[in-house]
């Protein structure tokens, strides 16, 4: 499955897409007691990169060639998305796993 991305501004090229192995279906973790909170949403290649990085404990530029991006891009997405989940637990608001805007590889 490819992830597209968007660009952060108006000028540059377009960002790679991202190829993402597993299919993650949307899902939400909630704070127990539950409190009426907005979630902070993690994408589909944010939590490729978790699982990558902090599950199966690869190097960022090994997990960079497999999801087909840089090791920078790699290292950002990641420092993004271990931020969102520290915040997320810190301030007790729940998680949700967006749904993938995906494209299919040709």
């Amino acid at each position: 499955m490819w992830a597209g991305r968007k660009r952060r501004g108006h000028r540059g090229r377009k960002p790679k897409p991202i190829h993402i192995e597993r299919k993650f279906t949307p899902y939400t973790f909630k704070p127990s007691p539950p409190q009426q909170r907005p979630p902070i949403l993690l994408s589909p290649v944010e939590l490729e990169i978790l699982r990558l990085v902090d599950i199966e404990g690869l190097p960022l530029t090994i997990a960079g060639q497999r999801i087909g991006v840089s090791r920078t891009t790699v290292w950002r997405i990641l420092k993004e998305s271990r931020r969102k989940i520290a915040s997320a637990i810190l301030t007790g608001r729940p998680i949700a796993i967006a749904p993938a805007s995906e494209q299919e590889s040709p």
